[in-house]
């Protein structure tokens, strides 16, 4: 498949510069590109490798960027690098079918246009949207809701009365409504505690592989449309994330906490049981939030505190670890005298 520069400019609401007739068959890195592509500066930290760029067209926010190559300026590179891979890797669209190899209540409700593949167990009184994929071996529980459009990948497990939204993909191996830890313990015994609610999943949600999101243990354990989330997150009990967060690979949060809405999490954040983060917070990679804190801040270390606080702290404590060393130095020094 080959297309214009034009063709691609009007794709992502672009301007050409240069030759609007160049045709591109691909998407290429900026630090590897290749001839033929098309490639994109997303951070101004890849400009050294502008100028020994094979790469037929560039995307740039900066028209000076270019130096007299082939581009196509928008204010957003990568979005437009994304927008330009859907041109050539569009979305399979899978035949509707139902396979014979699979286990479904007679209870169950489903929609137009869906696809169920081998090994897919649906039991009684679950309800399918039109249009969704239910991806090999999928197990989905008693009484759950699939909005429409939603997508399941191999080996993923919707536990009894979840309820997902509109156009979500969940990954292969991931958990939903899986059983809470919770226990009560007397007497050196571990008493279970029923988890009795459920998980409650908005729309535009996307799951990574192999994560758990836990049922509550009494209400709803939820998650807010257009919230996305990397591999290997831990979701507990009766925790409510807003919306539009982005959570990123080796998060856990503890059970009945509240994240705010559009809250930016690095990899390997932990949140400790009940707390509120504001939102439109910001975590740098293995933060630990130990406490509530308000929103629009950016936080770092553990305990988790406003960066600059935390910098500050690291900072002085590198010159305090010299100090301590210029004096053991002196010491030793003296000693030696």
């Amino acid at each position: 498949m080959k297309l214009t520069l034009r063709e691609i400019a009007a794709h992502v609401s672009g301007k050409v510069i240069g030759d609007p007739g160049i045709n591109v068959s691909g998407v290429s890195e900026i630090q590897s590109s290749l001839p033929g592509t098309i490639t994109f500066l997303g951070n101004p930290k890849y400009k050294k490798f502008l100028t020994e760029t094979q790469a037929e067209a560039i995307f740039v926010s900066d028209e000076d960027h270019l130096k007299g190559k082939n581009g196509i300026l928008v204010s957003n590179p990568q979005l437009a690098m994304a927008q330009t891979l859907g041109l050539f890797f569009p979305d399979s669209e899978p035949e509707s079918f139902v396979h014979s190899m699979t286990s479904i209540d007679s209870t169950v409700a489903i929609g137009k246009n869906v696809t169920i593949d081998p090994g897919a167990v649906i039991q009684g009184d679950a309800i399918i949207g039109e249009a969704c994929w239910i991806g090999p071996n999928t197990v989905i529980g008693t009484n759950v809701t699939l909005g429409k459009n939603c997508r399941t990948k191999a080996n993923v497990t919707i536990y009894h009365d979840s309820m997902i939204g509109n156009n979500v993909i969940i990954h292969s191996g991931t958990s939903v409504g899986c059983d809470g830890f919770g226990f009560v313990t007397e007497n050196s015994v571990h008493e279970k505690i029923p988890q009795t609610g459920n998980v409650v999943i908005g729309n535009d949600v996307e799951i990574g592989s192999n994560c758990a999101i836990d049922r509550a243990t009494i209400g709803t354990t939820s998650i807010g449309d257009m919230t996305k989330i990397d591999n290997l997150v831990h979701i507990a009990h009766n925790v409510k994330v807003g919306k539009g967060c982005l959570i990123t690979a080796g998060f856990a949060v503890a059970g009945s906490s509240e994240i705010g809405d559009y809250c930016t999490f690095a990899g390997q954040v932990g949140v400790a049981p009940h707390v509120k983060i504001g939102p439109n917070s910001i975590f740098a990679a293995k933060s630990g939030v130990t406490k509530s804190l308000e929103g629009g801040k950016v936080y770092a270390g553990f305990p988790a505190r406003e960066i600059k606080e935390h910098n500050k702290r690291e900072a002085l404590l590198t010159e305090i670890t010299r100090m301590r060393q210029k004096l053991d130095q002196l010491i030793q020094d003296r000693k030696e005298r």
